[in-house]
């Protein structure tokens, strides 16, 4: 594409060299420049690529897009004042503005989303829409899956997914959309039907440095990337019950759609039962009512459910359609996923790794238990946090672990560059912080007289312990994880897995 054509909506401060030459690819590591190539020189989290704009040139790059003037006497030379979003346009430009083409929900919130985008695929898929999901887990489309290495890509990648989606007859795209995506501006210029909210909670502290910093990062989705969207009809949906809920949506004048437990809300649920084998209830929208079973399990998860509702009903999708699609979805990788066993335990891995999040799963499984006066069982609760990551829920989640489990077993997570037992210790605050036993492994057999917590920096032999210990009816949540198959120790990454190493476990007691 001709280098005029290719900056087009692009905010420049000013141009060296000539602008029509053919442009055959872009970049923004300098790896990855080849001859003819624009490289787009960005500010990374260990790198600022404007250091190898040098490099770049010698690979063969064409032009370069910069922050900063530098002399580059025989190539073209673009200023601009934003590096990030010239990426992302100039990215959307070059594979001719996919996101235009198809139907695009964006999905942010601290908790919820990967869950509310695998509702709405079902539910896209019962309505015989051609679904594309890009998300935490993994992307796909038309029978294709990608690990994810980040939640929402870079501008340029995403743009190229969007646009392999477009050209394999996607007509509807679910992506959930990171505080981290918004921050760095992955998804400006994108053009969005839809965006949701879950719900807020601390998280990312390490990055956004406050919570306003934080929330003022997902308010983005809303106020910038839906607001700047030129397609007609778009609407915006949000968690009424949530103290951000409404803040989110302030000041937007689209079609707002509220979801929550309050008879108030547009979309809300009553007549709720919950069990180990899911949830069912009615489901309550302006155009009718519908009564629901759903495979997920927890009450935290209705709220998903009635997120994966708004849109639809948003879409103008039959309710019919709907609840075939919630009825339909069999579960989540790493989502509250039951551990089959023989033993009549009910083991859980949870993707949870915030003290919200945290709390929300440990009081779903609580309300499950307190449905069934006959459940005398235990709650043991092995968890982590991980490293060079936000520091101050750790003890938030000791606190939380703590008050709602019979045993907390901590453990390491992904312990990356820090010390296991520097991070234990951390978490250990909240935990010192109620009246509770510390056990030690000499006296753990006692575990079932008192409530208490145990360490076991290891996360193999942690599972292994609370597996052992766990009788009929108690109910064992492995949290933080999910649907990881790795542990990343130091800098490297080893093969592990929550669920295999549960089910090791089960085949050893």
């Amino acid at each position: 594409m001709e280098l005029k054509r290719l900056i087009e909506g692009v905010e420049v401060k000013k141009i060296h060299g000539d602008t029509l030459k053919e442009i055959m690819g872009i970049a923004y590591h300098s790896n990855q420049v080849r001859k003819g190539f624009l490289f787009i020189a960005i500010r990374g989290m260990e790198a600022d690529g404007h250091r190898f704009i040098g490099e770049a040139i010698e690979r063969g790059a064409e032009g370069v897009v910069s922050e900063e003037e530098q002399g580059v006497s025989d190539r073209t030379m673009i200023l601009v004042h934003n590096s990030r979003q010239a990426l992302a346009k100039i990215s959307s430009n070059f594979y001719g503005n996919p996101s235009s083409r198809i139907k695009l929900i964006g999905i942010t919130g601290t908790n919820g989303k990967t869950t509310t985008t695998y509702l709405l695929e079902s539910i896209f898929k019962k309505a015989k829409y051609t679904v594309g999901v890009i998300g935490t887990i993994n992307y796909r489309f038309a029978q294709k899956k990608t690990l994810a290495p980040n939640t929402t890509p870079e501008s340029l990648d995403l743009q190229k997914i969007l646009w392999e989606m477009h050209r394999e007859g996607t007509s509807h795209v679910i992506m959930e959309v990171s505080s981290h995506g918004l921050d760095l501006d992955r998804v400006f210029g994108c053009q969005f039907d839809g965006a949701v909210f879950t719900n807020f909670t601390s998280d990312h502290l390490d990055y956004h440095k406050t919570l306003e910093q934080y929330f003022e990062s997902k308010k983005k989705l809303f106020s910038d990337c839906l607001m700047k969207s030129l397609k007609v009809g778009r609407f915006a949906v949000t968690n009424h019950d949530d103290p951000k809920g409404e803040k989110i949506v302030e000041g937007i004048p689209l079609s707002i759609i509220r979801y929550g437990m309050d008879p108030s809300c547009d979309i809300a649920a009553d007549q709720v039962v919950s069990s180990f084998e899911g949830l069912s209830g009615r489901i309550r929208t302006p155009r009718g009512d519908f009564s629901v079973r759903s495979n997920l399990i927890g009450n935290f998860n209705l709220y998903n459910i009635l997120a994966a509702v708004a849109v639809g009903v948003g879409l103008n999708i039959p309710l019919e359609t709907i609840r075939e699609g919630l009825e339909g979805l069999e579960g989540v990788s790493g989502r509250f996923e039951k551990v089959e066993n023989r033993r009549g335990i009910h083991i859980i891995v949870d993707y949870a790794h915030t003290y919200d999040a945290l709390e929300r799963a440990l009081l779903g499984l609580k309300g499950i238990l307190e449905n069934n006066p006959q459940n005398e069982g235990k709650m043991i609760t092995l968890f982590g946090c991980g490293g060079d990551r936000d520091r101050t829920k750790r003890p938030l989640m000791g606190e939380v672990a703590g008050r709602y489990s019979d045993l907390a077993i901590l453990t390491s997570d992904n312990p990356r560059t820090e010390d296991p037992l520097a991070i234990l210790n951390e978490v250990e605050k909240g935990l010192k912080s109620l009246p509770i036993k510390v056990w030690d492994q000499d006296e753990i057999k006692f575990w079932r007289t008192q409530k208490g917590y145990l360490k076991i920096p290891d996360r193999r032999e942690a599972i292994r312990m609370a597996i052992r210990l766990a009788e009929r009816s108690d109910t064992v949540l492995i949290a933080g994880k999910g649907h990881e198959d790795y542990q990343i120790v130091g800098k490297k990454k080893f093969p592990f897995d929550d669920r295999i190493e549960a089910k090791k476990a089960l085949e050893e007691n």
